[in-house]
């Protein structure tokens, strides 16, 4: 175990307890940046590290909240399973014909950290528009209610799903800030926290498949990853109960703003 990983682990679990921003956006610049990982092999295990992270989370929505539309979830894996799949294959593929992958899991990281910034800039906006409406909070209703596109809501969710896995599956960032701003977008009138409890249970397959994809081509450090979850677990309790003291309105701007410089720097390297 290196305890450096296991600090750092801590410190991204407390940044995301109390950001709520996904840990993908956090981990794996600094696992490349600071700790000169291979991008695949950061990528490969963040993957599986939010995979194992976000499980504890649905629970608390399904069991407790029950905040977790189902519904919604078949769709959303219905594009970014089968699409996460299809996009480990091409790695596959490139990897036994001998041509590097790094470059694109490197511009592919960029641009998600570029669209997660520019998601955590208009999340606020798109919160305070949805309040305005009446949300549909009861489990029972239809979600059809809560839709914009009405007969196209289904296929663009599976559509928003499909991009979803591709981008999660390169670059382990956009299951959290990209996947909510979208069912925000998709589902103005459902509740906040029912946007929260679904895109985090449609993330938890959707990081494992990836996940134990990037473990067959190699691409995970177990070591790093026991390092980081042993450092990540108490990180996020602390910080879910710091959230509530840290004004969000002030860390979040900081916190887009970095990964705004960070991606561009992945983009233009």
């Amino acid at each position: 175990m290196n305890f450096g990983y296991t600090f750092s682990g801590f410190a991204v679990g407390l940044l995301v307890g109390v950001t709520g921003v996904g840990g993908g956006s956090l981990m794996t610049p600094l696992l490349v940046f600071l700790f000169g990982f291979n991008p695949a092999v950061a990528v490969g295990t963040d993957l599986l590290f939010a995979a194992i992270t976000k499980t504890s989370g649905v629970w608390v929505h399904h069991g407790k909240h029950g905040s977790v539309d189902w519904k919604i979830v078949g769709w959303m894996a219905l594009g970014s399973i089968p699409f996460a799949v299809m996009t480990l294959f091409v790695l596959k593929h490139f990897m036994v014909v001998g041509k590097e992958t790094t470059g694109v899991i490197t511009f592919t990281l960029g641009v998600a950290l570029i669209l997660t910034a520019c998601a955590l800039f208009v999340r606020s906006f798109l919160l305070n528009r949805a309040l305005k409406l009446k949300p549909i909070d009861d489990e029972h209703s239809n979600v059809e209610n809560a839709a914009r596109f009405k007969h196209f809501q289904i296929p663009a969710t599976v559509l928003i799903g499909a991009v979803l896995g591709v981008l999660v599956t390169l670059s382990s960032v956009g299951a959290g800030a990209l996947g909510t701003v979208a069912l925000l977008f998709l589902y103005p009138k459902m509740t906040t926290l029912k946007i929260v409890g679904t895109d985090l249970a449609h993330a938890i397959p959707l990081t494992a498949v990836a996940g134990l994809g990037h473990l067959s081509l190699g691409n995970v450090d177990l070591v790093l990853l026991g390092s980081l979850l042993i450092g990540s677990l108490p990180g996020i309790w602390v910080g879910s109960h710091l959230s509530a003291k840290i004004p969000e309105r002030f860390l979040r701007p900081v916190l887009a703003s970095i990964l705004l410089l960070i991606g561009l720097k992945f983009v233009l390297q």
